[in-house]
């Protein structure tokens, strides 16, 4: 009976799936017995009490939070070690790490595909998944031209919270309407959700936001509930299973790192251009956004949802305020003023991409939207981002 002592933190939804994926392994190859310290235990014996108590336990393998200043610690054990990321990776064990920059990446084409030109990026400070989400993100927007805003705090609470967060709130405050924010986590974007309530910020208007994690409470505490990056986590805590086994059989003898990706966005209202409560109308939206680039008609739309034309436009009127057609006339006018300031490509091509099929008349219906013609635009936008 393999017996795993557990020295990582149980309260967020992350370490949870992590211990569900761990557990579903442990029930297919064990039995294994699990272990964790009651979390007083480092604070009267220190990290050299933990690894006493895990020789005279006889622990098998450790996962663990770990400072990299007590790693020497754990190798005088001589068994299995792997370390969840927190503020650096380990170089002697194994790593439950992440792709930090690919879910930065992830997040930035998330507001980049919603034709965004401000983002924001609100970190915890010091630690290596935050700082690697915030590089991925940052990349990405700079290859499309936006304007990129950073802040990074402590993570606040209690006393902390009260006396450090104007800064977060200056912040915020500063920020150019509309933007496109990604938090670390969705502890982190809470914080940025409440500081919006006392200000009055509107969500998702001013500031669409986003976090990681899929922390289901964290999210749905926030009003309006907070979209989330989803990671593939229960399965980093089945692989970890796997990983520990291989070691304490002998099947391996060197230290890799589990790496932990994300898989999808669970969105809710924090990252809603449009606030619609009904459900017939939200699916046209949705499909009209997906499809825009495309030849949409009215008779098609009406076999998405069961309602007859005359009713689709009435509805679709009062919920959204504009036509059908001059809300598809929005989505392609609104992509096709993005490809014009990411790209150098021709008028004429960016207009077929967009969804235009008369070429012709793309200048009068662009000056009529943004009060210049699409050359002008191209050249007034670029200026101002020089400045």
């Amino acid at each position: 009976m393999k017996k795993v002592l557990l020295l990582i933190d149980y309260s967020s939804e992350f370490s949870r799936r992590l211990l569900k994926g761990l557990i579903q392994y442990s029930k297919e190859h064990g039995p294994w017995i699990f272990y964790r310290l009651p979390s007083y235990y480092k604070t009267l014996y220190g990290k050299e009490g933990i690894v006493e108590w895990a020789k005279e336990w006889q622990a098998d393998a450790i996962i663990a939070r770990w400072d990299h200043e007590g790693t020497n610690l754990l190798k005088t054990l001589d068994i299995p070690v792997i370390l969840q990321n927190y503020k650096d990776r380990s170089a002697h064990f194994s790593n439950l790490t992440g792709d930090y920059i690919g879910t930065g990446e992830m997040a930035a084409r998330f507001f980049i595909k919603r034709r965004y030109r401000n983002f924001a990026f609100y970190g915890n400070k010091g630690v290596v998944w935050s700082r690697e989400r915030a590089e991925g993100f940052r990349k990405e927007i700079e290859q499309t031209g936006g304007n990129y805003y950073y802040f990074e705090s402590e993570n606040l609470s209690g006393e902390q919270w009260n006396s450090s967060h104007i800064q977060l709130d200056q912040w915020l405050l500063s920020l150019p309407k509309p933007v496109g924010l990604f938090a670390c986590d969705d502890s982190f974007a809470l914080q940025v959700s409440e500081i919006c309530k006392i200000n009055n910020i509107q969500i998702p208007q001013e500031i669409a936001l986003l976090g990681v994690d899929n922390d289901e409470l964290m999210c749905n505490l926030s009003d309006p509930p907070i979209s989330s990056i989803v990671l593939d986590v229960e399965k980093g805590g089945y692989e970890a299973g796997r990983l520990i086994d291989q070691f304490i059989s002998k099947k391996r003898t060197n230290s890799i790192d589990i790496v932990i990706k994300p898989i999808r966005f669970e969105l809710r209202q924090s990252t809603e251009k449009y606030n619609i409560s009904n459900e017939y109308i939200s699916k046209i939206v949705n499909y009209i956004e997906d499809n825009f680039t495309s030849e949409i008609s009215i008779e098609s739309l009406t076999k998405l949802v069961p309602l007859s034309r005359r009713n689709l436009e009435v509805k679709f009127k009062n919920e959204m305020n504009t036509s059908i057609y001059q809300f598809i006339l929005d989505c392609r006018i609104e992509f096709f003023a993005h490809l014009l300031l990411t790209t150098d490509r021709p008028l004429f091509d960016l207009a077929l991409e967009s969804g235009f099929t008369d070429y012709k008349n793309i200048s009068r219906v662009f000056k009529k939207f943004k009060g210049c013609t699409p050359m002008e635009y191209r050249q007034k936008i670029s200026v101002l981002n020089k400045q």
